[in-house]
């Protein structure tokens, strides 16, 4: 892939592995590091790993999960479909 995370869109994917992460900067809080895997579409079977502003929740619950993955003008979004 090119310096895009993934092309504008919304993927279904799957949370392969979750664990809390630190504040990256000290500014802001705890956040979760999700590694994923794109479950439809052209980009099926690709992986990245993504770290969220906010904590999702225990990562040990996230594992496994379904989620839909938005990425608008570059910058990636998830929603854990509970």
């Amino acid at each position: 892939m090119d310096d895009a995370l993934l092309p504008d869109g919304t993927y279904d994917v799957f949370i392969v592995d979750a664990e809390d992460a630190e504040p990256a900067d000290g500014s802001t809080g705890p956040g979760t590091t999700l590694d994923l895997t794109v479950t439809t579409g052209p980009h099926k079977a690709e992986t990245l790993m993504l770290r969220s502003t906010s904590w999702l929740g225990d990562p040990i619950d996230l594992i496994g999960m379904p989620a839909t993955m938005t990425v608008a003008l570059g910058i990636p979004s998830i929603r854990v479909d509970h």
